[in-house]
């Protein structure tokens, strides 16, 4: 029958003592018998920081579809700039009045084409600049590069310069940016300033969305009218949230963020998410106070709110980390408290 080892008595010693061993957590050797082993403990620095993974994987090889449809786009345009001008040269034998009417509506839509080309380019690069600070920033939270992080930090000063509901909060950052010396804080506290107020109006308009898609397609009699609202008022909703956090989508610029929002819901499992939770809601017996058409209007409500949370990471230029993230469930129930409030 083996004894218990009785318990050790504290006891005192000091860091100099030849009997002290100071070894590292990931030393397996094996001490001599009556030595005293100190493991220190790793640092808060040191420690590992969860940050999100990136909106979309990295693309790699040749964009073949991108070179497909600039050609496209450049035989189209050359043929509608023959046609144009054989239209002209049409209109100048016929009648040298309506020749010049011609060449003038041309030049304007030559100018109109321009200024529409030139706002799309500002978009798209506006959009391009947005996602790459959302990168680096991310870099920095895991490296914790000082001057990495100050840099972040003024791009997106430059970001939020034209919205003068951050301008409190751009003054208070600034007041602070000398006084952090980790590049991690710095992140931190420029999320906590800046994206505190952005996150609120960004919910704000998310269930503003949800809660008028599930409305209308609640009462709305027709299954394509159903579709062509919930569209409709998808692509209103991630304009304006592509708007609040600083972007200028054009027609482009919507196409891009649709196919990001798309692949960021098919990376996180979005619409599995959203189907456990409505699940869940109608198995807690929520179904038996809703007839058929309220419930296929909540059912659209919440997807509308799930794309809403998928655009909020696609657009938002920091990622989630000093800051909880919205959650559906939090949708859901503003869902539920306003349709309870309607009846």
């Amino acid at each position: 029958m083996n004894e218990k080892t009785p318990p050790r008595r504290p006891a005192t010693f000091k860091l100099d003592d030849p009997g002290v061993v100071v070894m590292d957590p990931d030393d397996s050797g094996r001490l001599n018998r009556g030595s005293i082993q100190i493991v220190p403990e790793a640092e808060p620095a040191q420690l590992p920081v969860p940050v999100d993974t990136p909106l979309l994987p990295e693309r790699r090889g040749f964009r073949w579809g991108t070179l497909f449809w600039s050609a496209v786009g450049g035989l189209v345009l050359l043929g509608s700039g023959l046609g144009v001008l054989n239209l002209v040269e049409d209109l100048f034998a016929r009648n040298e009045g309506l020749g010049f009417l011609g060449l003038a509506l041309a030049g304007i839509a030559v100018v109109a084409l321009a200024v529409v080309t030139m706002r799309e380019l500002v978009g798209l690069a506006r959009l391009a600049t947005i996602e790459k600070l959302h990168l680096r920033a991310a870099e920095v939270l895991i490296s914790d590069d000082r001057a990495a992080s100050r840099t972040v930090v003024a791009d997106l000063l430059k970001l939020a310069h034209r919205t003068p509901q951050l301008a409190r909060a751009r003054g208070a950052l600034q007041s602070h940016t000398d006084d952090i010396i980790d590049g991690a804080d710095m992140i931190r506290l420029a999320e906590r300033e800046l994206m505190t107020p952005l996150d609120e109006e960004a919910r704000r308009l998310v269930s503003s969305a949800a809660q008028r898609v599930s409305v209308v397609t609640a009462v709305s009699p027709r299954a394509l009218f159903d579709v062509l609202f919930v569209f409709v008022a998808s692509l209103r909703m991630i304009r304006q949230l592509a708007r609040l956090y600083g972007g200028r989508p054009g027609a482009l610029g919507m196409i891009r963020l649709l196919r990001h929002v798309i692949a960021h819901l098919a990376i996180t499992g979005g619409m599995a998410a959203s189907d456990s939770l409505i699940q869940q809601m109608l198995g807690h017996g929520i179904a038996a106070k809703l007839s058929q058409r309220l419930g296929e209007g909540m059912l659209n409500g919440l997807l509308t709110a799930r794309l809403g949370l998928a655009a909020i990471d696609v657009t938002r230029p920091l990622p989630f980390n000093a800051l909880p993230r919205p959650a559906l469930t939090d949708l859901a129930k503003d869902l539920i408290r306003k349709r309870e409030e309607a009846e």
